[in-house]
C-alpha cells in the first residue's frame, strides 16, 4: 500500500505556495502565479496540489490561515459549543473560546475568522487543482482518465468545504449567507445572497462514481462522497427520504478509501487508538503524521491543547483544554441497561471529587453507567489507558473554572509516547492518530435517524442496537490494573423495542451523544434537528447550578441568533460589501 497518508504538509505549503500568494485578501480567488503553472501541468503536478487540497482537511496551515481556531474536528464548533465540554484551562488562555462557549461572541471573535480563511484556503486549493487539469487536459499532457479522478476528488473536497461553511454561517432555512466559489469566480463577483445548498451538493455528487478502493488511505472514494452528500441532503434540506437508500448501500457495501469493507470494531475504545486509525469503523480518517521533518505540522496541531494538565505523568503535558460537562457525563447514566431518555439522569448524577485535593478520600460512583463513559472523559479513579488510575484535581488545570473531567477520546498511549508523538516539540500533543470524520457508527445512526423520521420499518431500532451491542462487549470495558475487573458498574442493554416514532426518535438522538459525544458533532446535529435553542438552554440550565457553571455562564441565553455564527467582520471589511452579515 502506498503511504499516501503520511502526507508531508509542509511540502504540500511549499507546492501550493508556488501558484498562491500568502498574503491575506479575500478568498484569494485568483491564485497570484509566481511560477508558470505549465511547470505544474503534469500528472504529478496536479496529484501535488490535489494533495495540497486534502492537506487542508486537518483545517490547519502553515501559512496562518487556520490552527487549532480551525481545526476539522470541531471541538470549539462543534462539542463545546454543542455543551458536550467546557473550554477547560482557566479562564485567561484561548480567551476567545469563552464567547463562542456562552452564546456571546460577536463577528470580531479571531476563531471566526481563521475558521473562514481555513476553509475558503481550502476551496482555492481545489479549485487550482480543477482549473490546472483542465488546461493539461487540453495540451494534452493527462489522460481523460486522470483529469476525471482529478476533478472529481477536487470537487468532492469542495463540496465538503463549502459544506463546512454552511454549517458554520448558513441561513440555515433558505442556504444564504455564505458564497459558493468555483474555478470561474471572480473575487469582484462573489456575494453571499445566494442559495448555495444545490451547488454543494452538485460538487459532492461528483465523487460517488469514484473507485471505492483508492488504493490509498487518505484520498475521498466513493463510499466517502456517499456519506458526505447524504448528511448535506440531511442537513440542508431535511431530505432522509433521498438520503436513506444511500446511506443503507454504504452500510452494506461501504469501504475505506484503501477498500477494506466497513464495519463495527469488536471493542468501542479500539476506534481511537492509533493502531486502529485506518481501520474497517474508520470510514474517512484525517490524516496526520509526526517525526517527519515537518516540525509537527503534519500532527494533530488542531487538538495540541486537549490534553490533561499535569507536570509530569500524564499524556500531552499541555494544556487542560476540553474539559467534559457534568451534563454530559451525567448522560451515560443507564437504568435497566437503557439510557434515560426524559433527562432524569440529572436528577442522579455522576460522582465526582469536584472540590478534593487529589489527597483527599473519594469514593467512585457506583451506580449503572454507559461503559461508553470511560472511553469518552477522563475521571478520578478510572484508568486512563495505561497511565494509571486518573488522580483526580492534579490533572485539571482549574478545577473551580472548568469542572473535574478530562478528554479521552484523542489521547494517546504512554506505550505509544515516542513512536506516535512528536519528538523534541514544546509538547508531545503532536501526535499521528488523526481525526475519524466519518465513523461506521455515524453511518449507522443516521440510517436510523432516517429510518425514524420517515416513520420506516423498525425505526431504526436494529442500527441502534448494533451499536449498543458493541459497546455491550464486556471485553471492551475499561479495565483494573488487574485486566478483568471492571472499572466500573458497567450495565448496557440493547432496546427490546420502541414504544413508537416519538420515541425512536428520542432513542437515536440520544445515542448520537452517547457514542459520538467529544467528537465535534452535537452542535451541527442539534441544528439538522431544529433544537439548538431548546435543548442547549436545558443543558445550561443544568450546568449553572454546578460549581463553575454560575460565573461561567452567569447571565448567558441562547436565542435563535444561535444556530449559527456571525460571518466574521474582517471578511465583510476585505469584500468591500459585497458580504452581508448574517444576523
Amino acid at each position: 500500500m502506498k503511504r499516501f497518508y503520511y502526507i508531508t504538509l509542509l511540502t504540500c505549503m511549499m507546492v501550493f505556495g508556488l501558484v498562491t500568494a500568502c498574503k491575506e485578501s479575500f478568498l484569494e480567488i485568483t491564485p497570484n502565479g509566481s511560477l508558470d503553472e505549465s511547470v505544474l501541468a503534469t500528472a504529478n503536478g496536479i496529484d501535488g496540489l490535489l494533495i495540497g487540497a486534502y492537506s487542508m482537511l486537518d483545517g490547519i496551515s502553515s501559512q496562518g490561515t487556520g490552527g487549532w481556531e480551525a481545526a476539522s474536528s470541531n471541538w470549539v464548533f462543534g462539542s463545546i459549543r454543542g455543551m458536550e465540554a467546557n473550554k477547560g484551562t482557566d479562564s485567561g488562555d484561548q480567551p476567545d473560546i469563552n464567547p463562542l462557549q456562552t452564546f456571546s461572541e460577536s463577528a470580531t471573535n479571531p476563531y471566526l475568522n481563521l475558521k473562514w480563511r481555513s476553509v475558503y484556503e481550502a476551496i482555492s486549493r481545489c479549485n487550482s487543482v480543477i482549473r490546472i487539469t483542465a488546461q493539461t487536459l487540453e495540451a494534452g499532457n493527462i489522460t481523460a482518465d486522470e483529469a476525471d479522478s482529478f476533478v472529481r476528488q477536487a470537487r468532492t473536497l469542495r463540496g465538503w468545504y463549502h459544506f463546512e461553511a454552511y454549517r458554520m454561517w448558513a441561513d440555515l432555512s433558505n442556504g444564504t449567507g455564505v458564497p459558493y466559489v468555483d474555478e470561474t469566480t471572480l473575487a469582484e463577483d462573489v456575494t453571499n445572497t445566494a442559495d448555495i445548498r444545490a451547488q454543494i451538493l452538485a460538487d459532492l455528487d461528483q465523487g460517488r462514481t469514484l473507485p471505492n478502493d483508492m488504493g490509498q488511505v487518505g484520498r475521498f472514494n466513493k463510499t466517502v462522497a456517499q456519506v458526505l452528500w447524504a448528511k448535506a441532503q440531511m442537513q440542508m434540506y431535511k431530505d432522509y427520504t433521498a438520503a436513506l437508500p444511500v446511506l443503507q448501500d454504504v452500510a452494506a457495501n461501504g469501504t475505506n478509501p484503501a477498500g477494506q469493507k466497513a464495519g463495527l470494531e469488536a471493542k468501542y475504545g479500539d476506534i481511537f487508538d492509533t493502531d486502529f486509525r485506518n481501520g474497517k469503523e474508520s470510514i474517512y480518517t484525517v490524516q496526520y503524521s509526526v517525526n517527519d521533518g515537518s516540525g509537527a505540522w503534519n500532527g494533530g496541531w488542531g487538538e495540541v491543547l486537549n490534553f490533561p494538565y499535569k507536570s509530569g505523568g500524564s499524556p500531552g503535558g499541555c494544556c487542560g483544554f476540553f474539559n467534559p460537562t457534568q451534563e454530559f457525563v451525567n448522560s451515560f447514566r443507564t437504568s435497566g441497561g437503557l439510557p434515560l431518555l426524559d433527562f432524569t439522569y440529572n436528577n442522579s448524577p455522576v460522582v465526582s471529587d469536584q472540590g478534593l485535593t487529589t489527597s483527599d478520600p473519594f469514593t467512585e460512583d457506583s451506580g449503572p453507567l454507559d461503559p461508553r463513559l470511560d472511553w469518552s472523559v477522563g475521571r478520578r479513579g478510572i484508568p486512563y489507558l495505561d497511565w494509571g488510575p486518573h488522580t483526580g484535581a492534579d490533572w485539571i488545570r482549574d478545577q473551580t473554572y472548568s469542572g473535574p473531567y478530562n478528554p479521552k477520546k484523542q489521547v494517546y498511549k504512554k506505550s505509544q509516547e515516542g513512536q506516535i508523538t512528536e519528538v523534541g516539540n514544546w509538547t508531545s500533543g503532536y501526535t499521528a492518530n488523526g481525526y475519524r470524520m466519518i465513523r461506521y457508527a455515524d453511518v449507522l445512526l443516521m440510517v436510523a435517524e432516517c429510518k425514524a423520521i420517515l416513520g420506516q420499518g423498525d425505526l431504526g431500532l436494529a442500527e441502534v442496537n448494533l451499536i449498543r451491542n458493541r459497546a455491550a462487549n464486556a471485553a471492551g470495558f475499561v479495565k483494573e490494573a488487574d485486566g478483568t475487573t471492571n472499572a466500573a458498574n458497567y450495565v448496557i442493554n440493547p432496546y427490546p423495542a420502541f414504544a413508537d416514532q416519538a420515541t425512536a426518535i428520542k432513542a437515536v438522538q440520544m445515542e448520537r451523544k452517547l457514542e459520538l459525544g467529544m467528537e465535534g458533532h452535537r452542535y451541527f446535529d442539534l441544528q439538522r434537528w431544529g433544537n439548538v435553542v431548546t435543548e442547549l438552554t436545558r443543558v445550561m440550565a443544568y450546568e449553572k447550578t454546578q460549581p463553575w457553571g454560575g460565573s461561567l455562564y452567569t447571565s448567558s441565553v441562547i436565542g435563535p441568533e444561535d444556530v449559527n455564527y456571525p460571518i466574521p467582520q474582517r471578511q465583510i471589511d476585505l469584500a468591500n460589501g459585497s458580504l452581508v452579515q448574517n444576523r
